[in-house]
């Protein structure tokens, strides 16, 4: 009798569903947010979420607040990137988010946001060090595990192709060794900002971009039928098996795309 074979270490091809609207992508999101929380506390009683900004948190709350079954209590929060500016800025992410989700969700607590230190915005490679200091507190209690392992990792896509603040041609790009990484040449400002690595994407159960609108045609296009561009950071977004990467879009963005769609099923 033969042994079995080992599993696979390529990465699943992504999974494309395209709702008829943004109405109906929200509302199928807050679906696919509550099974991937449900999956997570079966396996180890918490929630472990990195959320981006942009149209994103707006995106997420509409069908999500009041949503029966959502455990906020096991949430942990974190922030895929993050702009180094006081966290009452108009161009922080956890403002906005803060605005269009956390503030409507009272059982959400502040400590299970994991924000920046605002103390040490002046030193982007201190600040971002810290940042993975709570990474490994919240994954592991210790400096030895590899990689933190997110239950999911929600992400918009910008014109160029960047996620996260991962940009088209950037040395970031190949970075492997640390988990949370300074940038301070962004070339959509502001220029400074930390973010998750393409290590710590690639290790996370699931990927969700989340995308809406006709000015996203071209890039997702780009992304899922030409996937082998280094060109566009979205398509390096390929989490190692047993994780899956999701492009989760309505009709107006996904007109473009030959990629086959899947029909969304929970």
């Amino acid at each position: 009798m033969s042994a079995p074979a080992p599993p696979s270490t390529e990465p699943s091809p992504p999974v494309l569903f395209s709702f008829p609207d943004a109405d109906a992508l929200s509302r199928n999101l807050a679906d696919f947010v509550v099974k991937a929380q449900n999956e997570a506390i079966a396996r180890r009683d918490k929630f472990t979420l990195a959320t981006s900004g942009g149209s994103l948190p707006k995106m997420l709350a509409k069908y999500l607040v009041g949503k029966e079954g959502v455990r906020w209590d096991k949430w942990q929060v974190f922030f895929a990137d993050e702009r180094l500016v006081p966290l009452d800025h108009e161009d922080s992410n956890y403002r906005l988010c803060h605005e269009e989700l956390f503030s409507k969700v009272p059982e959400l607590k502040r400590e299970q946001i994991h924000t920046i230190d605002v103390s040490l915005l002046d030193d982007a490679e201190e600040l971002s060090d810290e940042y993975e200091k709570q990474l490994r507190d919240a994954f592991a209690g210790k400096s030895s595990v590899r990689l933190p392992v997110f239950d999911l990792v929600l992400l918009g896509m910008g014109p160029d192709g960047h996620t996260c603040s991962l940009f088209p041609g950037h040395e970031l790009l190949t970075e492997r060794t640390r988990w949370v990484a300074p940038i301070e040449d962004s070339p959509k400002p502001p220029a400074r900002r930390i973010t998750l690595t393409l290590p710590v994407l690639n290790k996370a159960h699931r990927v969700a971009f989340c995308l809406a609108g006709e000015g996203k045609q071209e890039m997702l296009a780009k992304a899922l039928d030409e996937a082998t561009s280094q060109q566009v950071p979205a398509s390096l977004v390929r989490p190692t098996p047993p994780g899956d990467v999701y492009f989760i879009c309505d009709d107006a963005a996904s007109a473009s795309v030959k990629y086959a769609k899947t029909e969304f099923k929970l």
